[in-house]
């Protein structure tokens, strides 16, 4: 067909009782392992414990699609039963289920002919899927459906990869919804790449990103701060609002869709997919989508400020609500919870949310009520603890009072602090109790030199000016010279310099005097350095326009980069464009994001080589320099 897919074909008389014999073998044994009861909780922990395959200790897989909860299990219990119902045996038949076609002769475009309970496609690590992708591991295994980490080797990346069988009545649904999610081209969602019907087998390709984390993993330790939360909980609603207005809908989104990359910003997976894959919405739903998102996002917040999931089952890791604890705030379950944040997560939860609130039932909505907050701040960063000077001498030091001390009222107890600002507070009260005891000594030191100097201008008042600082010139002599100020100097031109080429883009971004632009290098798979590294730097070329005493620089950087600064030797005087990196002679290297290289004695030079030996990672997983401003002073 046009669009890659191949129709389905009717096979002979003895193929077709193979496969009717196969098939019903297949079905009385999901049925023999289909769970009793339909709590959801037993089945789910069965089905994630086959999902979770052995792996290497010290190995992090954080893109584990999520376990099928309760009412997915009864939607495929549900599936099984509308199936086709086994006719009575005729004569001279033993008694059994008969056989069904599994391959159906009529039109493979009406799904309802197809059936709902063929197995999973059955691969192993090392197999290739489409002749491009190598299955690695599997990540996740349910009876219509597996996930995989795989590996691109047209282009050597690591992706995603979902497979189904090709004659199960999802798989319309499943192409259709990957191909859709392709079109939506947002990168706040994991990109899918490509979605494939070929032969018996259908499979969608995603990217992958092996250095995120799901919430559920960051939840492990415990609740979020309230300024991570909000954040999280923005840029979700963000993503998910965008969607809607585009007619995408996620359907399925749980703490392990919702994943942290390095940079802090929270990208979504699985959006249509996931919930195609697991034929969500079931028949007869009365819920629209918006209202599903908004409920499923009011969720995880609920656990992200909790560490409990907002439901009587225990679901990623995080233990459930009692069961006759229903619609309450976030505060009420833990305290300490931010009250702005706990009426957001309960009116997106909750059809009747407490206090009588208006209840938030789409994502747009939600993002309306998330930018009228007032603003969370982020945690302030704690302070090092101060250990004061030991002393010396046995006089005692003359304090003033602490005017921060309040004495309690008779027969009254100290009031409780809370347990993350003591330490905060005792911090500051030992870097004041330092600051007064140094003050103290500079003052007491600086009376006892006043006094002395003038002690001795009493006994020898002739030759105090003489002994201070004799001058030659017999001009009247001074006590310091003052410093010479470092004058700037203009930097006419750069060039990117690398001996295998380098971006030559824009270099002029890098002097322009504005700190929010900057020359951008180009980019790496590997860092920097010697080898068997591919290359141990890249660098940027200054010319000063003519030879020019410099005595300091300094140049600005995004993200923590290690940078030398270099002046070109004999060998690179004739062209230093030229030259190799070790004609030039380094002064001085340093690590950050500001770097300052204060030489000893200035140097009189035409160039200067900033030379990086190591770059920051950025939120593609790429090695790039970015240079934001160079000075030059003299």
């Amino acid at each position: 067909m046009a669009d890659g897919t191949k129709a389905v074909v009717d096979t002979s008389a003895a193929d077709g009782a193979a496969d009717e014999a196969a098939l019903a073998a297949a079905i009385d044994e999901l049925a023999e392992t289909a769970p009793s009861t339909t709590s959801g909780e037993d089945a789910e922990d069965a089905d994630e414990d086959r999902a979770k395959p052995a792996r290497p200790a010290g190995e992090e897989t954080s893109e584990i699609t999520a376990p099928l909860s309760a009412d997915e299990i009864r939607a495929e219990l549900a599936a099984r039963e509308a199936g086709p119902k086994p006719a009575a045996a005729p004569a001279g038949r033993p008694s059994g289920r008969p056989p069904q076609d599994p391959q159906p002769t009529h039109d493979p475009r009406d799904t309802a002919t197809l059936p709902r309970t063929l197995p999973a496609p059955l691969r192993h690590s090392g197999d290739k899927v489409g002749h491009r992708y190598r299955l690695e591991e599997c990540i996740s295994h349910t009876e219509t459906f597996s996930s995989w980490r795989a590996v691109d080797e047209k282009l050597r990346r690591a992706v995603g990869v979902h497979l189904m069988a090709s004659g199960h009545q999802r798989a319309r649904a499943v192409l259709a919804a990957a191909k859709s999610a392709a079109l939506l081209g947002d990168p706040r969602f994991v990109q899918v790449l490509d979605a494939v019907q070929e032969g018996e087998l259908v499979y969608v390709v995603r990217e992958w990103l092996p250095h995120a984390s799901d919430l559920a993993k960051l939840l492990v330790t415990g609740p979020m701060e309230p300024h991570e939360a909000y954040q999280m909980v923005r840029q979700v609603t963000d993503a998910v609002a965008a969607a809607h207005r585009r007619g995408q809908a996620h359907l399925r989104l749980t703490p392990r869709c919702v994943l942290r990359t390095d940079s802090g910003q929270y990208r979504i997976n699985g959006i249509a997919v996931d919930a195609a894959l697991r034929g969500l919405p079931a028949e007869g739903a009365d819920e629209d989508a918006e209202r599903t998102d908004t409920r499923a996002i009011g969720a995880l917040l609920f656990a992200a400020l909790t560490h409990r999931w907002p439901f009587p089952e225990d679901r990623y890791d995080l233990q459930g609500l009692p069961k006759d604890l229903r619609d309450v705030p976030p505060d009420q379950v833990r305290a300490g919870v931010h009250k702005g944040l706990s009426e957001l997560a309960a009116r997106a939860l909750f059809d009747q949310p407490p206090h009588h609130a208006e209840p938030i039932s789409t994502p747009e909505e939600l993002a309306r009520a998330i930018a009228l907050m007032p603003r969370i701040r982020p945690p302030e960063p704690e302070l090092p603890a101060f250990a004061p000077p030991p002393r010396h001498t046995t006089h005692a030091l003359p304090t003033a009072p602490n005017p921060t001390r309040v004495v309690a009222a008779p027969g009254a107890g100290p009031a409780p602090a809370p347990a993350r600002q003591a330490p905060v507070r005792r911090t500051r009260r030992r870097l004041r109790r330092a600051l007064k005891v140094t003050a103290w000594t500079v003052a007491l030191g600086a009376i006892g030199v006043a006094s002395w100097q003038l002690v001795d201008h009493l006994r020898n008042p002739g030759t105090s000016v003489a002994a201070a600082d004799p001058s030659p010139s017999g001009t009247s002599p001074t006590a310091h010279t003052a410093p010479h100020p470092p004058v700037p100097i203009q930097i006419k031109d750069a060039q990117a310099f690398s001996p295998s080429g380098e971006n030559k883009y824009s270099p002029a971004k890098a002097f322009d005097g504005d700190a929010g632009t900057s020359w951008v290098s180009s980019w790496y798979n590997d860092q920097l350095g010697p080898k068997p590294a591919l290359r141990d730097g890249i660098g940027l070329l200054l010319d000063l326009g003519s030879p020019q005493a410099v005595s300091s620089v300094s140049a600005q950087f995004v993200g923590s980069t290690t940078a030398e600064l270099r002046i070109p030797g004999p060998q690179a005087a004739g062209d230093p464009a030229r030259a190799q990196p070790g004609d030039f002679t380094a002064v001085g290297k340093q690590s950050g994001t500001t770097l300052d290289y204060a030489l000893e004695k200035p140097v009189t030079t035409r160039y200067l080589l900033l030379w990086m030996t190591s770059l920051p990672k950025d939120t593609d997983g790429k090695y790039k320099a970015y240079v934001s401003e160079v000075k030059v002073s003299g």
